[in-house]
Formats: structure tokens, sequence, C-alpha cells
């Protein structure tokens, strides 16, 4: 199982690095990581497109850094870039501001740290270049920031550092540390259902889309916290589990499958035994279960020529019979009883607006992290489109989506990580 024990980048705390052109946003990066990340020009506008590495800090752990273009660029482009730039906040969970003394603190740095603030994102200002002014200047351009962008409400602290001298990289480094959500690292998928000694069955169809050799990302992860917590993870596939479940003494705790084949396993397993997917799981862990089982319950005002909204966090080639492109899609039209609009997302085209769909179906999530998923949901809850995802569709539209959410006592819609079942309680 090739990977096992690397962090998924959604797992990781993402820093992303915001400033004016030529303010040494890349300097900065290659500083913090301590290699060469990000090309570094005195060209204005040289980093085009957000630039990602994955690393380990002390204290923090894995974490992505993220480069990103100048807020100040210009032109058609350059507005893009820009944008592209700004839209990074939605996966952020710290922002480092660089700001360059000589120019002080402009609208546009103002609107950064609006955004953070607007987006619940820690700010850590870094007052750049520093070696090339006097101690005095220094000192002006911190007491600036601080007044400026609100020392205390997004931004949690201004750090003087110059990447020529070194300056100033330790602090800027507490800094993060300090600025770190304290709900890290994010909830459990599962293991807050389970107890050690537990049987978990897994129903993992073999992915065509994956590579030879390995299974899916939320597959190994599941797999990784039932070993991590005690537990035994049995896995098998969709043909396989009647006779899996019948060599077993005692009934598992829990079987999970591949939505997929929801239809097939919910037959197999019996009534008692608890049931949900791996998309289910990654709903309440990442997302507002409670709100995509309301969503999926409006499928049934869908009229013919409505638009739907397919969107997917990775890009990956396209099966002849995929999920996503075929199958939801063929299973909503034979419900509605006639042709559907669909639109279709992958990776971080995410659409920036969504009036006009009357849905949105979304992906598990396994390659973004929780900040992204909820500025996802968010979005599409200000423009007043629903958002439900394919594990929770799949179970709606073959008829058991009661019994694959009752492994938790509620679904609540203003949490991410419902209470599990009561020990021995099998949900009602």
């Amino acid at each position: 199982m090739p990977g096992l024990n690397e962090t998924p980048t959604s797992e990781r705390l993402h820093i992303a690095v915001f400033g004016l052109r030529n303010a040494g946003k890349s300097s900065l990066v290659n500083a913090i990581a301590g290699q060469d990340v990000s090309l570094v020009s005195t060209v204005p506008g040289t980093t085009t497109d957000p630039v990602s590495k994955a690393m380990e800090m002390p204290i923090l752990g894995p974490i992505v850094l993220i480069d990103t273009a100048g807020i100040d660029d210009e032109g058609d482009l350059g507005r893009m870039r820009a944008g592209k730039a700004m839209s990074i906040m939605d996966r952020a969970d710290i922002a480092v501001l660089v700001i360059d003394p000589c120019k002080g603190v402009s609208t546009w740095e103002k609107d950064v740290a609006g955004l953070a603030a607007a987006r619940g994102v820690p700010v850590v200002a870094a007052i750049h270049k520093v070696d090339l002014i006097t101690a005095g200047e220094a000192s002006e351009a911190t007491k600036e920031a601080s007044d400026r962008l609100g020392l205390g409400q997004s931004v949690v602290r201004v750090v003087q550092v110059s990447t020529r001298t070194g300056a100033g990289i330790g602090a800027l480094k507490e800094a993060l540390i300090e600025a770190a959500p304290k709900d890290r690292p994010a909830p459990p998928i599962v293991a807050d259902l389970l107890r050690a000694g537990d049987v978990v069955v897994l129903v993992t169809p073999i992915d065509p889309s994956a590579p030879k050799s390995r299974l899916i990302l939320p597959q190994v992860q599941v797999i990784r916290e039932i070993i991590e917590h005690g537990a035994c993870a049995l896995v098998t596939t969709g043909d396989d589990l009647p006779s899996t479940l019948e060599t077993l003494r005692d009934a598992p705790r829990i079987v999970i499958t591949d939505s997929q084949v929801f239809a097939k396993v919910a037959e197999s397993v019996p009534a008692e035994v608890p049931l949900t997917s791996f998309s289910i799981l990654l709903a309440r862990q990442k997302g507002d279960l409670g709100g995509m089982v309301s969503a999926a319950r409006l499928v049934d005002e869908l009229e013919p020529g409505d638009r739907v909204l397919i969107a997917e966090a990775c890009s990956h080639h396209r099966l002849d019979d995929d999920i996503g492109k075929v199958k939801i899609p063929r299973l909503l039209e034979k419900r509605v009883g006639g042709a559907l609009s669909f639109g279709f997302c992958s990776g971080w085209d995410y659409p920036p607006d969504l009036a006009g769909y009357r849905l949105v179906i979304h992906c598990g999530g396994c390659m973004i992290n929780r900040r992204e998923m909820v500025s996802r949901m968010r979005r599409a809850r200000e423009a007043g489109v629903p958002v439900t995802n394919y594990g929770v569709i799949l179970a709606y539209l073959n008829g058991i989506l009661d019994r694959v959410i009752a492994p938790f006592r509620c679904a609540d819609a203003e949490s991410h990580c419902v209470a599990p079942l009561e020990s021995g309680q099998q949900g009602s």
C-alpha cells in the first residue's frame, strides 16, 4: 500500500503567503522551507500560478507552503492571477502577509487582512527587507501594520524579517506556531465510532482509476485509523461480502462500503449491523452531514431541464462508467423522469458563480482540506444552492439513506463530526 505513512495534502496545515509583486513572497517561502521552492527574481510578476510545497516543520508537523501571485498584478491576465491568489484563502489555515516597508500598508494588504478575517484565518504580517531600512523605520512600519491591519483581530503578530540576512526568520516560525489553529488535527474519519478489538468490514471494489497496486485515498485513511485504534480491518469486495460475513463468529462493529455498490451491500448486510460508506464518513469529517442529508432529500423537487453541478476535488481520467460523469447523472435523470443540465468541475476549478444551479453534488473531498470543503459549501449556501455528496445522494437514490446515517446519533447541520453511537447501540 504505497504512501501509507505519508500525510495526505488534505490533512496538512496550509500556510499561504500573500503580498504585492516584488514584496519578497517567494524569498520568504524559500526561507521558511529552507530550500528553493519558488523562483526568485526582481522582475515583477515572476510567480504566476500558486506554488505549493509539502514539508515538515518542528511543532507544526506536516504542512503545505503556498506561494501566490502578487495581489496587485495588472492587466486582464494579471487580475486573473491575483484573483486566483486571493482564492487560496479558502484553503489557508494561516495567512502570511508580506509587507514592503518602503511602500507601507496599502488597500491591497488591508483587503487581504479583511478577507482573512471574514474567513476566520489568522494572519502573520511580515515586514520584509528590514536590512534595507533603519531600525527606526522598521519600528514605524511595524506600528503602521499593527494599527492599519488590526493587531489582535485577524493579525496575530507582526514580525520584522530579512531573507538576505536571515534576521527574524526564527521569530516568523514562532509566530506561525502561535497562529496555528488549536483544533488541529482534523476530526477522525471513523475512529470515534470504534472500540479496541472491534472488527470493521470494508467493502472496497478495486477502483479502475486508481494506479495498479493502490487503494484509493479514503480507503487507505480508514484502514490506517482502524489499525491505529486497536480495531481490525477486514477488507473484501461486494461479491465476496456474504462469504466474508459468514466467516465471522460475531457481527462486525460496522460495515463501510464504497458508495457505488450500496445496493448490493445493503442486501447482504443484516439490518442490525451498522452500515455506512467512505464518502459519508468524509461528509461528517469535512463538511456538513446534516446539510448534505437535507440536500439529498430535495432531489425529488428537481424537474427536467434543471441545472446540477457535479464537483470533484481531484483531476483524474474519467472512465466510460465514471461515477460522477455517468452513474450519478443516469440515476438522477431516471429519478426525475427526464434530462437534466449537468455542469462538471474538477480539481481547484470550483465555479465562482453558482447561481442558476438547483443542486451541487460533490465528491467526498479526500484531496482537499476541511477549510476548502467548508468554503465551497458556504459559497453554495450564499447562492441559495443546496450541496450534497456522492455517498449521500447514492444512498438516497437507493432508498437506504436513513439506514446509512443511523450509525451517527444525529446529523447536526452545524457540526462537522456528529456524535457516535453509545456502546452497543445500533441506531434507529
